[in-house]
């Protein structure tokens, strides 16, 4: 029954509509557009320009910069508890993406706080913005990360600095990586979002959702780009993530660093891919859906959910009906014991004598009943 009433709460907290990816909002982070994105482009897919072309401003002289060797990290004094933390796990950062990837990376990077989405826009390079719903930016190219403290939103919650920093990082991890060479938007997109750890519970519920009613989005499709319908984009964004989780499992991993390696030499991705896995993508996808399908409808699930909260409703009625019998029937044992022993106390007072003997077949009362009492030859005496 515990166990029930624990996954009662989780499923709860599945179903909770509070989250961006699950409500179909804009991602908190976003690589800027040199252009308005177009209808199919996801919105934070990685800028293809020229480097080279990109002015980028000073940071202004009221901030604070720390120069940790490969990241030079710029704030606005009054955060420095907020970034303090960046600056702690930076270091941790950098060696889990080498070690994911299998590749020297982030060699230097420069990270700049804003404290708002407008004070954001005078830190970018010039006439490259970044977008105004995200509050972290990647530039490929420029090794330049932009991060706000405040939500684009009003009235939102302030960004998760640390997790946007990561997925920012990640981005420009990959480039290094591959050395710039071209990677699916997917991948790009899923493995941000697998490391940084965003919204796992949303993006379960989204999968699950997906799997249920058999709209999960091949791959071949996100890679021409993304849908801006918003279930269908929650869905892009969920499966780009775990396929990526399925590509990185314990037993792929050095697969998946040949598959990078492969990459930054110059091979295409999807036959990187297919050299380095022993198979192509489209048998990876087909095990990786047939993973989902094991995984998000078994019996419990078949209904999205409704059988199971039957089966814990039902659960807990059959636990009350229980107790209720239980308790039924001890009252009526105490009952006949209270009626035993107030008889036996009646016949003894109308004896007058003392001590109260009791006979055998209220003996079992006397004992039950708490009153002080003693054993004589066979037969008990009430002490009063």
């Amino acid at each position: 029954m515990t166990r029930l009433l624990a996954l009662f709460w989780v499923l709860l907290a599945l179903l909770a509509p509070s989250s961006a990816l699950a409500d179909g909002a804009r991602p908190a982070h976003a690589e800027a557009p040199l252009v308005e994105p177009n209808a199919t482009n996801p919105r934070d897919a990685p800028l293809v320009f020229e480097p080279t072309s990109a002015k980028i401003p000073k940071v202004p002289d009221e901030y604070t910069t720390r120069d940790l060797g490969w990241l030079r990290i710029s704030f606005p004094p009054a955060a420095h508890e907020r970034v303090e933390p960046l600056m702690r796990d930076a270091d941790d950062v950098k060696a889990r993406l080498a070690e994911v990837l299998g590749q020297p990376v982030l060699s230097h990077v420069d990270v700049r706080v804003a404290r708002t989405a407008e004070e954001m826009v005078t830190l970018a390079p010039v006439n490259i913005p970044p977008p105004p719903y995200a509050s972290g930016v990647a530039y490929n190219g420029l090794h330049l990360v932009l991060l706000t403290l405040s939500s684009p939103d009003p009235g939102s919650d302030a960004p998760d600095l640390e997790e946007v920093f990561r997925h920012e990082m990640v981005h420009v991890a990959l480039e290094d990586a591959v050395l710039d060479h071209h990677v699916p938007l997917w991948f790009n997109e899923g493995l941000a979002i697998h490391e940084s750890g965003e919204l796992p519970l949303k993006r379960t519920k989204t999968l699950w959702d997906a799997t249920l009613s058999k709209s999960i989005i091949p791959l071949a499709q996100l890679d021409q780009g993304f849908p801006r319908d918003r279930f269908e984009v929650n869905i892009a964004y969920a499966e780009s993530g775990d396929f990526v989780r399925f590509l990185l499992r314990d037993a792929d991993r050095a697969r998946f660093g040949s598959m990078i390696e492969r990459v930054r030499n110059g091979q295409p991705f999807e036959r990187a891919l297919t050299d380095a896995y022993a198979t192509d993508l489209r048998k990876l996808e087909y095990q990786w859906r047939e993973e989902l399908a094991k995984k998000y409808t078994y019996l419990p699930l078949l209904t999205g959910g409704s059988l199971l909260w039957v089966i814990v409703l039902g659960a807990m009625v059959v636990g009350y009906v229980k107790r209720r019998r239980r308790a039924k029937a001890t009252l009526a044992r105490w009952e006949r014991e209270e009626a035993a022993l107030d008889a036996a106390v009646a016949e003894a007072q109308e004896t007058d004598s003392l001590p109260i003997v009791v006979d055998a077949a209220a003996s079992a009362a006397i004992q039950a009943s708490g009153l002080p009492k003693i054993e004589h030859d066979g037969s008990w005496y009430t002490v009063h």
